[in-house]
């Protein structure tokens, strides 16, 4: 199998060639030469771009992904994958605590949601920060973190 160029891959893939420029821009990958204008990659380039997919999912910066590659493949961190399914636990508790707010309101009987007690606490616990979500400083990633 040859190796494939640029536009091989984001076909493969569904990682948008801007996308793959970018992630060689920072270092998670890298390609072996050209062939015409086109860049082209080792046929190992599809486990990278999962292993960067499967880091992304989990909530893991592009840096911190960056850290956990070599060239020889993946140096993972068994204590920053700890880390990382703790503060993902937070997250789906939070989200959990959300959905069940959400559900309640939209069933709530109340004339009016400020008149209902569940309400009121969901409101005090959104006041006091309790529901708040990973937002770019932690996860490291504008918006929803796509590129």
């Amino acid at each position: 199998m040859s190796d494939p160029d640029i536009a091989d891959v984001a076909r493969r893939s569904g990682v948008p060639a801007s996308t793959l420029r970018y992630y060689e821009e920072k270092g998670l990958i890298a390609s072996n030469g050209r062939r015409g204008l086109k860049r082209t990659f080792d046929p190992g380039i599809f486990e990278r771009l999962g292993l960067i997919a499967i880091g992304r999912a989990a909530g893991f910066s592009l840096d911190e992904i960056g850290a956990m590659m070599s060239p020889d493949g993946p140096r993972i961190d068994r204590a920053r994958l700890v880390e990382k399914a703790d503060e993902l636990d937070v997250t789906i508790g939070q989200l959990k605590v959300m959905r069940d707010g959400l559900r309640h309101a939209a069933d709530c009987k109340a004339s009016s949601h400020m008149e209902c007690p569940s309400f009121r606490r969901i409101l005090r616990a959104a006041t006091s920060g309790m529901l708040t979500m990973p937002d770019s400083t932690t996860t490291g990633r504008p918006g929803n973190g796509r590129k």
